[in-house]
């Protein structure tokens, strides 16, 4: 069973195993104040409720502030915290951090994945290639 609880104008399920869902709606923008609205809601699950799996809903979205991976990967550094997210947009996949430091599961979101890959090798010389999903 999913248990159901509102923070600001953000939509958080939570799944048996703890996970916590977050659902922002249905903007495709997110901007400063967005990202602020993330942290504080990230501050009072994380500190206050310990929480330590938390997913975003990022079905939306097609632009995001690159201080949001920055955000997500000091929580996962500091508290280790393990953050995924559901499928992007082509947009947000092109990112760099996204590209870097993302990596699908076998459920179908991405994970953040702290050990990153090295993107600035040599075409050719063992980078992996990133797919982008979405795409026709």
């Amino acid at each position: 069973m999913t248990l159901q609880r509102n923070f600001k104008r953000m939509v958080i399920d939570i799944a048996d195993d703890g996970t916590h869902l977050l659902h922002m709606g249905e903007m495709e923008i997110w901007d400063g104040a967005d990202l602020s609205l993330l942290r504080e809601g990230f501050t009072q699950l994380i500190e206050r409720d310990g929480v330590r799996s938390i997913i975003i809903d990022m079905h939306f979205v097609k632009y995001i502030p690159s201080g949001f991976f920055g955000m997500l990967f000091d929580w996962h550094e500091k508290r280790d915290v393990w953050f995924a997210l559901t499928l992007p947009q082509p947009n947000v996949q092109r990112m760099l951090w996204f590209q870097q430091f993302f990596r699908r599961t076998e459920e179908g979101c991405y994970e953040l994945w702290a050990e990153g890959r090295d993107l600035f090798t040599p075409a050719g010389i063992g980078a992996e290639p990133v797919l982008i999903e979405g795409q026709v």
